[in-house]
């Protein structure tokens, strides 16, 4: 009886868990499959299966002018800022762990004091612009380089490791840099790909910087030039694509439309992340739990 019990529960927990799981991927799933499917059959409805396959909403995104330069503007500031981040966060979530370090309390209250006041939208825009970031690519990657939520976990981490290490390198002569980058640093590859993993989705989603203080389009990321175009020129683009689809949706009847472009402008936007995502996923939920054990 015991075991029918165990086994009815294990068929019960697993079929939740399943269909937890169908309500997470469904979703972007549903968006794929419509963003593939010729829009006559969309508005009919597709749910599980693309019907009548067409690319003809990924053509009409290549024909955004500037498009290209937009995406390694993204990839830029993802790769740029992530560096950045990780690496400024990492050394001072380490040096406001060395009691010797003058202020150490109150240069971390300052960080902490951070995540509870925010100055509003109207100084950060006057701050910005007196340190001549309007149009520059370095407002992408400068304001974000320190995080009082990756310093406390950074902290936390290395706080968790054993202080001999330290003492025997010190014993041996080596000095704080050296110390951080032989010893800290490597060792904290959990929590290190833990923010690289936060740190990467949010600069790559990020578009306030560039709607604000960005008028060069030169500068302009993917995610708002997306944007612009489906909320501002929708009508101009289409009207400007039709006689340049291909003999292929032309002669599958496949009318781009908004709901298309909405559609293949998601994936485009999403599936980079969806990609790296899972390979970091580890070292995400590693770092994670080593960090929060003196948390």
């Amino acid at each position: 009886m015991e075991k029918i019990k165990n086994s009815l529960f294990q068929m019960i927990n697993s079929g939740l868990l399943l269909l937890f799981s169908f309500s997470c991927i469904y979703p972007f799933y549903y968006i794929i499959i419509n963003s593939l499917s010729n829009p006559a059959d969309i508005a009919n409805g597709v749910y599980f299966i693309p019907k009548n396959i067409t690319w003809a909403a990924y053509q009409q995104l290549s024909h955004i002018p500037n498009l290209y330069h937009s995406v390694f503007i993204s990839v830029a500031r993802t790769i740029v800022g992530t560096v950045l981040t990780v690496m400024s966060c990492t050394f001072v979530g380490y040096l406001v762990t060395k009691k010797h370090m003058p202020c150490r309390k109150w240069i971390y209250r300052f960080f902490i004091f951070t995540m509870f006041f925010n100055s509003g939208l109207i100084p950060w825009y006057m701050i910005m612009k007196e340190l001549h970031l309007k149009n520059n690519f370095l407002l992408y990657v400068l304001p974000s380089m320190i995080s009082a939520f990756f310093i406390i976990l950074i902290k936390t981490y290395i706080e968790s490791l054993p202080t001999s290490l330290e003492e025997s390198a010190e014993v041996d002569g080596a000095g704080t840099l050296t110390i951080f980058t032989k010893i800290i640093f490597p060792l904290s590859m959990p929590i290190v790909a833990c923010i690289a993993v936060f740190t990467a989705v949010n600069q790559w989603n990020s578009w306030a910087d560039n709607f604000y203080l960005v008028s060069d389009s030169r500068l302009d990321t993917l995610q708002l030039l997306l944007y612009r175009n489906l909320q501002s020129n929708m009508a101009n683009m289409l009207q400007s694509s039709a006689s340049s689809t291909t003999a292929a949706s032309m002669s599958s009847s496949a009318h781009v439309t908004a709901t298309s472009i909405k559609h293949a402008m998601t994936v485009i936007t999403v599936l980079p992340i969806l990609v790296v995502y899972p390979l970091m996923q580890k070292y995400f939920v590693k770092g994670i739990m080593l960090g929060a054990v003196k948390g």
